[in-house]
């Protein structure tokens, strides 16, 4: 007899036991926790103990996650690479995961045509036949739709369904980009009317509090179009300041349900090319009257809250408000206040050396607690007025870059932890200790080095300690590149499962809804239950929230690897120009075929293949992060200084390669 509140279905069980039997069912192909909730028909409101049991799975090692947030069923002699990281899927297109187009570039034969993808990691050349290639001429880049697919006998033929221009013309390798991750150029006809009219809706309603009378200051990069973040600072008695955290308020402007919000929700995010942005919101309202920008009036969600002068904080509260930003500096002009080379104003240079040294004291908290630091530099592509590269440079992590990130960490903690208070179902993000396999390697690799790390219970703070102790030393690079590479990738969930690389046990995105959707949703749930004392929605139920967290995370993923594979066209591009060259570099990753070297000179990096190392017969050690020659013993290791030659570039290869010409230890 089955009790109350029990299933008589044993499909609806979940066990690890049916949860590895479904995955056995399809070898070699990761799959995502609604598919294995479709097989073991598991009922909707029971999906997140499915999370649970896969996320324990994980930990004991009998699951891995991989990219797009899949799992599998580990095979047992697998060995890790510390190459790149697992790249998504991609030419999907926005509505349903079905294939959108294959890019690549048009090459024409005497008896039929061919497209080489653009990626890569695609599949081979798709032909095409005369007739289907839609007036494509050699050396177009174009988008194939594939129409047979490969079998014994029968290679993949398609159909060119658009020419998006000439290789090497300005622009067209983005377009490719774009069009090779199905991310829209345009916006459809009735989310752009909604945009419209919503830009109308920025008068003051009566129930918000105005703080226009407040010094607000907005900091961003130089070229930022989109401002949804500033500060204020007051002093207040006791030693005590009142810091201000300005959020734009696109809540407001965009209804739940709405054509605006289910294109936010598709998209997930606004995605930073190098040359262009995609944005979430249409420009109307993303660089128009959501942005925070100086001298206009404009609508916030802000948290006020009050500082100690060691960054405590001794209380809070949340506002609808009607602010105007006094100052819109970039951060090379904030820097030059901080350091005393120039100057805004009386009230603006006052403020920002206030709130740095609350930054300071905010980041010797976190740092105390074990939150992990890596100031890890990106690359800036600089482009001239045609879109040509014309330099590749390291960005440099400035005390303004850090001030903004000091604050914002501390909005999203605040908000995190009054949402877990109040038991309310937001997107939480996420991030995991590092899993028992990555620990272990970790700990084989280090053990060496003189570093040792607990065998149970690794937090960040024990990551950190090495860190610390590796500075300065020849080994630091190496070290603090295997950290990293063991650590688990941040995302999106319904659960709180606190963020490991911040040492935080609660953590949330609060501080950019005009260019990330769960931020967007928070900002409800905020207006609503924090600010208004309302309760939450019905239909915010704790499966909703993971459905937003899980696409959320899918669409952050897919932006990330189309940033990265804009710059890299770039860097390829600028290269060409460099061949024959010799540079001073650092190996940066070791795979069984070859040495990815880091340049000193650009942040650019190529590959030195295995096959061009001739002075001996050389065999991968993923343990060691190395390749080591048979003969000579030679380890050729992460971290290690060398010196090499650009040989080659190729932009539809998507590789620079170079040629190792001296190793130094």
């Amino acid at each position: 007899m089955t009790g109350a509140g029990e299933s008589s279905s044993p499909e609806s069980e979940i066990t690890s036991e049916g949860i590895l039997s479904a995955l056995k069912k399809s070898p070699g192909r990761p799959m995502k926790p609604k598919e294995i909730a479709r097989l073991l028909r598991v009922p909707h409101e029971r999906y997140l103990e499915l999370r649970r049991r896969l996320r324990d799975l994980e930990k004991r090692g009998e699951l891995r996650r991989v990219g797009g947030n899949r799992y599998l069923i580990p095979r047992k002699t697998e060995g890790e690479s510390p190459s790149r990281p697992p790249r998504p899927e991609q030419g999907k297109s926005r509505e349903d995961g079905a294939r959108s187009g294959v890019v690549g570039t048009y090459h024409r034969g005497r008896s039929h045509g061919s497209v080489r993808p653009l990626d890569p990691r695609a599949s081979s050349e798709i032909l095409i036949p005369l007739g289907a290639e839609a007036g494509a001429r050699s050396g177009d880049v174009v988008v194939v739709r594939v129409t047979q697919s490969r079998g014994r006998r029968v290679r993949v033929s398609g159909q060119v369904e658009r020419v998006l221009g000439r290789s090497g013309d300005p622009g067209v390798d983005v377009r490719g980009i774009l069009h090779s991750y199905g991310l829209p150029e345009e916006f459809p006809a009735q989310v752009e009317a909604e945009a419209r009219l919503a830009e109308g809706r920025v008068t003051c309603p009566g129930d918000r509090t105005d703080r226009r009378d407040l010094h607000v200051i907005v900091i961003d990069p130089n070229n930022a179009r989109d401002h949804d973040d500033a500060l204020s600072v007051t002093p207040l008695e006791n030693g005590l300041w009142e810091v201000g955290i300005h959020i734009a308020d696109v809540s407001h402007f965009v209804e739940e349900g709405s054509a605006l919000d289910r294109e936010a929700h598709l998209r997930g995010t606004s995605v930073y090319l190098v040359d262009q942005v995609v944005p979430m919101l249409p420009h109307a309202l993303s660089s128009g009257v959501c942005s925070l920008i100086e001298g206009e009036d404009r609508l916030a969600l802000s948290l006020i809250l009050r500082l100690d002068g060691e960054g405590k904080v001794r209380g809070r509260s949340y506002e609808r408000t009607w602010i105007r930003c006094a100052r819109q500096l970039d951060y090379d002009q904030a820097q030059e206040v901080l350091t005393g080379k120039a100057s805004v104003d009386e009230e603006t240079d006052r403020a920002l050396k206030t709130l740095d040294r609350l930054a300071k004291a905010l980041r010797k908290k976190r740092r105390d607690r074990g939150s992990l630091d890596f100031d890890l530099p990106e690359a800036r592509v600089v482009l001239d007025e045609d879109g040509i590269p014309v330099d590749i440079l390291r960005t440099i992590q400035l005390d303004s870059h850090r001030l903004i990130e000091d604050f914002m960490i501390l909005a999203n903690e605040v908000v995190a932890t009054d949402a877990k208070r109040k038991g309310l179902h937001i997107p939480y993000r996420v991030h995991e200790p590092p899993a028992p396999d990555k620990a272990e390697g970790l700990r084989a690799l280090l053990a060496p080095l003189g570093y040792t790390l607990p065998r149970d219970g690794l937090g960040p703070k024990s990551l950190q300690q090495v860190l610390d102790r590796a500075e300065g030393r020849p080994e630091a690079a190496l070290v603090s590149t295997v950290v990293l590479r063991s650590m688990a990738r941040a995302r999106y969930d319904a659960e709180n499962l606190g963020h490991f690389g911040l040492a935080s046990r609660a953590y949330t995105h609060f501080t950019s809804p005009i260019r990330r959707f769960p931020d967007l949703v928070l900002h409800r749930m905020v207006a609503r239950v924090l600010v208004e004392e309302k309760a939450p929605l019905q239909g915010w139920s704790l499966a909703h929230i993971a459905e937003i967290s899980e696409r959320s995370s899918e669409r952050e993923r897919v932006a990330q690897q189309a940033e990265r594979d804009s710059v890299d066209m770039k860097k390829i591009e600028f290269m060409s120009r460099h061949l024959g060259d010799d540079f001073e570099g650092t190996i940066s990753g070791v795979t069984s075929f070859g040495l990815f070297v880091l340049l000193d000179r650009f942040f650019v990096d190529g590959l030195v293949h295995i096959r061009s190392l001739e002075d001996d017969f050389y065999t991968f050690l993923p343990e060691a992060y190395a390749l080591v020659g048979k003969r000579s013993k030679r380890r050729l290791r992460l971290g290690d200084r060398v010196s090499v030659r650009v040989v080659r570039t190729d932009k539809e290869a998507r590789r620079i390669d170079f040629l190792l010409i001296r190793h130094r230890v």
